[in-house]
């Protein structure tokens, strides 16, 4: 009976001990975070000032997230700059192309200007012409009514050039309207030098008309 006794003990006291490990066991793994038992073992760790790790605290994962964001704002960031530049660089590209359609254009106005100008230039020589004609042409139908010597005398007092364009229009009128010309008249009662130098340019077909 005693021996009976004694192996009851020893197999409360082996099941005691096996409880022991395995509470052991779990109370550690739950407080490594490795099983959740915080229910279970709250008491425990409140008795012995204790907060026992889960996954969640043991394996955060607030820095991965944190690093994730990090990169994904540098990224963005340097989105921001490359775009930042290619603007500077198409606003710079805009500027160049802008000054040189400023250069064109001031270059054809500046072009359209100096045309304007030969344009008015040759209106006025046509029209100063055109106006020396006339006077040059009435000139000679004022001289052919008078009588020769005094037409002459007129003509002497002239310039060159004014006498060979008049003579010129006077033959040109004659012709047109099939009449005498009075111009070899008008040499004829010219003295005589001044009628070889009249006669010599006329010869020579001056191209002024100065």
């Amino acid at each position: 009976m005693a021996r009976g006794k004694g192996g009851l003990g020893k197999s409360i006291a082996l099941f005691i001990l096996i409880l022991i490990l395995i509470f052991g066991g779990l109370l550690w793994f739950d407080y490594l975070g490795v099983i959740k038992a915080k229910r279970l073992f709250a008491p425990v760790y409140k008795l012995f000032g204790l907060e026992p790790q889960t996954s969640i605290t043991a394996t955060s994962s607030k820095p991965y997230t944190a690093d994730l964001e990090d990169d994904r704002l540098a990224k963005r960031l340097e989105a921001l700059d490359i775009r930042t530049e290619e603007l500077d660089k198409r606003e710079t590209d805009i500027a160049t192309v802008e000054d040189q359609n400023e250069a064109i254009a001031k270059e054809l106005d500046e072009r359209k200007k100096s045309q304007d100008e030969r344009e008015k230039t040759f209106e006025n020589q046509v029209k100063r012409y055109d106006d020396r004609d006339k006077n040059i042409e009435k000139i000679s139908s004022y001289l052919s009514s008078m009588p020769p010597k005094t037409a002459v005398d007129q003509l002497v007092a002239m310039d060159d050039q004014d006498v060979i364009d008049i003579l010129r229009k006077t033959d040109e009128i004659a012709e047109a309207t099939r009449t005498v010309s009075m111009t070899s008249t008008w040499l004829m009662y010219m003295p005589a030098e001044r009628a070889a130098i009249i006669n010599q340019k006329m010869s020579n077909k001056p191209a002024s008309l100065d």
